[in-house]
């Protein structure tokens, strides 16, 4: 039986937007965000070929939660307006594409899926709940599986207990002891992902702690028993709600085809023209099997792939192994390349799709990552081959830090802040973030999103993989984006471009040189020129 796929509406055009570039019409209305969806939507058509879907978004207004618990939400900052102006045109996209669309009041999306993804269940039925929400783990089970399409993940039951350390039938006790920052949901105060499994693991459920409450010791236990009140209503928050009254049956949920002169008139009005060039040539409304569309440079998307398993970095080894040059960056400990260590590599062989490989974050609850002895070995043929080129952002401290693993980075052909300098000095500051902004009208997520700011500052293996592989990979991304902005605009003033490949990028190299390893000084030569120079003044 072809799965049913429940698509959590909300989560896509969230995560969307902070994902895609901001593309724009040419009247300046927002696209991006729409456009990723999309080609997410078409690629689990590609892929699966269900028989019925559904698309779920929030609807308007307050839920049963906020009832329940005011604060509910209540810190959450508005809707972005570039956001909201996406949703309408999103919603047309969705129904012309022959998908159904529920929007229930009074619930959350999270409600309506859940009750769809059980009555499934109970039909025999097997379900495929796409989204990156963890809360979804409480539903899984050897019926309904999730699928996070942004990082390419699929979660069975032994996914959810390799993911979070408790099967999913403990998600709900796990999510109430930690309580939730993002959604306001109280919790108790110290208990964190790694604390939450051992005391659950410990005592069974959340049920049996609250029952031998008086045994935990430490201050681990002085704040579970304070906020005891408290996870009777942090349980009923998230807990996704499976019996909501729905007036859509399962039998309402079939495909519809595509209305394609419908379809033809939004791809028009939202200017996706590789998608109106498709339609127009009579080619079919689904995006490739591997969920990657590749749209000219004005449509571009982008997907990025956490390579933590050893079948995902012995195909990323192929591939950079053939290529002809690829984009590569490193995440570290600390700016200073003398100490730094590296936390994780990312790579970007075309724009609009970047791998992270995360070898050394560490911090409670942190998920198996390859090894770096093992991951760095494997590199070192490939990142030390000079007939490979490399591009990257500041390539004299990641030079740096490969050396401080014994690895000899060349093949370097073009560093995006070099080029960026030579080009126009004064044009903008040519650190990443800057020049994303300037050339290519492009907001980067900033380190301080993901570590914060001040004394409280993170480093980067304290933080989180799902939140470190996405700013990582889009650094590779990006960069190689710069790289095909800045490579021509040099190659047109031949002048600049001998600067930029005969000085800027061997003095880089020599420089990086005389940095790591020191240089020769005479002490007695030199302080005789002092005293020359001092005699002369």
């Amino acid at each position: 039986m072809k799965p049913l796929i429940l698509v959590d509406g909300s989560s896509y055009l969230y995560r969307a937007f902070h994902a895609a570039p901001p593309l724009t019409t040419s009247q300046g209305m927002p696209t991006g965000a729409v456009r990723l969806v999309t080609n997410m939507l078409k690629a689990l058509l590609k892929t699966y070929g269900p028989e019925r879907m559904a698309v779920v978004f929030d609807a308007k207004g307050k839920t049963f939660r906020d009832d329940l618990y005011p604060e509910y939400k209540a810190q959450r900052p508005p809707m972005p307006d570039d956001m909201r102006v996406q949703i309408e045109p999103l919603h047309a996209l969705v129904r012309a594409l022959g998908m159904p669309l529920i929007c229930e009041e009074g619930v959350e999306a999270d409600d309506v899926i859940g009750t769809l993804a059980r009555q499934a269940e109970a039909r025999g039925m097997p379900v495929l709940i796409s989204t990156g929400d963890k809360d979804f783990a409480q539903l899984v089970n050897s019926h309904i599986t999730l699928v996070n399409t942004m990082t390419n993940t699929v979660m069975d039951p032994a996914g959810v207990v390799e993911k979070f350390g408790v099967g999913p039938g403990l998600i709900i006790d796990y999510l109430s002891l930690m309580g939730d920052a993002v959604d306001n949901v109280p919790g108790v105060p110290g208990v964190g992902p790694k604390t939450a499994v051992k005391l659950l693991l410990e005592y069974g459920s959340l049920d049996q702690l609250v029952e031998r409450a008086a045994e935990v010791k430490g201050k681990v236990g002085e704040n579970l028993r304070a906020h005891l009140d408290k996870l009777p209503l942090s349980r009923q928050l998230t807990t996704i709600k499976c019996d909501v009254p729905l007036k859509e049956t399962l039998d309402d949920l079939f495909l519809q085809e595509p209305q394609r002169d419908k379809l033809l008139t939004l791809y028009k009005e939202l200017e996706f023209k590789s998608l109106v060039a498709e339609l127009e040539s009579g080619g079919d409304s689904a995006a490739p099997a591997a969920g990657v569309v590749t749209p000219p440079v004005q449509d571009i998307t982008a997907v990025y792939h956490t390579v933590d398993y050893e079948e995902s970095f012995t195909a990323l080894l192929e591939k950079l192994g053939k290529a002809k040059q690829f984009c590569v960056d490193t995440e570290t400990t600390s700016l200073d390349y003398m100490k730094a260590e590296i936390v994780g590599l990312s790579f970007a062989l075309e724009a609009g799709e970047a791998y992270y490989i995360p070898v050394g974050h560490r911090y409670m609850g942190v998920p198996d990552q390859l090894d770096r002895d093992h991951v760095l070995q494997a590199l070192k043929p490939i990142l030390e081959n000079p007939a490979i080129g490399k591009i990257g952002q500041h390539l004299k401290y990641d030079t740096h830090v490969l050396a401080n693993h014994g690895i000899n980075l060349r093949g370097i052909v073009f560093d995006t802040m070099l080029a960026s300098y030579v080009l126009d000095a004064t044009a903008t500051r040519h650190n990443m973030d800057d020049m994303a902004q300037h050339y290519l009208n492009y907001k980067t997520v900033l380190f301080t999103d993901i570590a914060g700011k001040g004394v409280k500052q993170l480093t980067f293996d304290q933080i989180e993989i799902e939140k470190a592989a996405h700013y990582a990979a889009e650094d590779a991304d990006i960069t190689l984006r710069l790289h095909d902005v800045l490579e021509p605009a040099l190659r047109a003033e031949p002048q600049l471009d001998k600067v930029f490949r005969d000085i800027e990028i061997p003095v880089a190299q020599i420089l990086e040189k005389m940095e790591h390893h020191g240089v020769y000084m005479d002490a007695a030569q030199l302080a005789g020129q002092s005293s020359e120079l001092g005699s002369s003044a």
